[in-house]
Parts: C-alpha cells; structure tokens; sequence
C-alpha cells in the first residue's frame, strides 16, 4: 500500500528535525532577514532542503510553500502543496530554548488535509489527517471542554487584550505566550489551553498545520474575523487566527 502523507509528513519530520538538532546550541551562523523579519539560521536552511528534498521526491506533482524557499508561483496551478515552516520558532532555536517546532502540512484545495507539528528538542509530535483526529505521539488528544471566558486561558500576545481590539469588553481571560504560532495551536488541540489567538495576520507555513491538528481535535479554527482559514494563497497569509472549543469561540466573537 503507498505510504500516506500523514505517514510520509511523520517520517519527513522525524529525520529533518535530527538535522535541526544537530545545529541547535552551537555556534551556528545566524544572518537577519530584512525589515525586521526576524532571524534565519543555518539550521533552518539546512532542516528547509531536506524536508523538501524528501518531501518534493515522494510527490513531485505537489507545489511547494516555505518560509525559507523562495516562492515560487507554480504553486498556486497545484491543486495539492506542501506548506512547511522548517523551523517555527527560530529566535527561541537560536537562544537554545527547545520550544521551536517543524510545522507541515499538506493542503488541497485551500484547506489542509494532514498535518504535523513536532518539536525535536521535547521528543513530541502531533499529527492529524482529515476526518481522522489528532493525536500526541499517537495517543488521541482533545480541545478543552470549557465555555467559560472568566476560567479560560489565552496563549496570545500581549497586545492582543488591549481594549481597541473588544468593543464588546476585555475578555476575563488568563493570558499565556509561547514563541511558535504551531505550537500555540497544538496546545489548544490537546487542551492545555482553552484558546490562541492572533490579530496580525499570520503566514500560512506558522499555522496551516495546527490548524488542521486543532479542528481535528474539536476546536474551532477561523481568522480573526470568524471566516474560515484559506491556505496556498498568492500572498500566504491568513487574516490572523481564532482557535477555541466552539462555546469559548463565539464568546470570544462577541466581544469583536
């Protein structure tokens, strides 16, 4: 039987963060992207070819997204992509802390069909296909079952709370920050947090994957205004994003 993409993202993602590894805490070469794009590392190049080296050979019809591959437009005439952030998280991966992830994701027709996102440096790995669920390192996870904004947790940035952004009110929320978008949206997947969220908008290899692994899970995945998330778009961006159990969702709606 041919190898699954969720099975070929899963194998792809174990030997391309073994690579990520072994140039994490050394003294590796770090340059910085313009406009204050934030850091990009020898790691992340390195991680990026292999994981389309592989990637692209087990599905040379598939178009290819990256952070760290200059786009190419092709893509968008491919009805299927890899959209792939090598490593989420860069400037936490160049300090040395282990909370950088690999994010990919296979998206057809605009919407992801299986996802990855896994973090070399914890060992952990979540994975979903479509209709099939999400699961941590193979055991099936759930969002959190909470619908009240007042106990809930918030993984945002701080800006996020200010009042500009709730017409309606400040939610009572307890807020929380982790430095990969990927991994905020697996934490909301396997519920140990309530909700994430981001008004700037959001580039599409930081989210396609947890999103996919937090709607399998049961949560609610939208941009910032509610709409559905789109993924292999000419700009590959998504207009922010809400992801929260369906109850906590609305009311965190209809306070915008």
């Amino acid at each position: 039987m041919p190898e699954s993409d969720l099975a070929l993202l899963i194998r792809a993602a174990r030997d391309a963060g073994d690579i990520a590894l072994g140039f994490w805490r050394t003294d590796q070469t770090v340059w910085h992207k313009d406009d204050n794009a934030g850091p990009v590392s020898e790691g992340d190049y390195a991680t990026d070819t292999a994981l389309r080296t592989s990637l692209t050979a087990a599905r040379p019809g598939y178009g290819w997204l990256s952070e760290e591959t200059p786009d190419d437009a092709v893509r968008l005439s491919r009805e299927t992509a890899f959209v792939v952030d090598p490593i989420d998280g860069t400037r936490a991966y160049v300090d040395g802390q282990d909370t950088w992830a690999l994010s990919l994701a296979v998206v057809s027709g605009g919407s992801p069909t299986a996802a990855v996102v896994y973090l070399p440096a914890r060992g952990t790995l979540y994975a979903a296909a479509r209709g099939e669920g999400a699961t941590r390192d193979g055991a099936p996870i759930a969002a959190s079952a909470r619908t009240d904004l007042a106990e809930a947790t918030l993984l945002a940035p701080r800006p996020s709370l200010d009042a500009q952004h709730w017409p309606g009110g400040v939610p009572p929320v307890t807020r929380a920050f982790r430095p990969s978008l990927a991994w905020r949206l697996a934490l909301v997947a396997e519920g140990a947090f309530d909700a994430m969220l981001t008004f700037r908008d959001a580039w599409e290899w930081d989210i396609a994957a947890g999103a996919l692994i937090a709607a399998e899970a049961g949560a609610r995945v939208t941009d910032r205004s509610g709409a559905p998330l789109a993924f292999n778009s000419p700009a590959a961006l998504t207009p922010g994003a809400l992801v929260a159990p369906p109850p906590l969702h609305a009311a965190l709606m209809a306070r915008r």
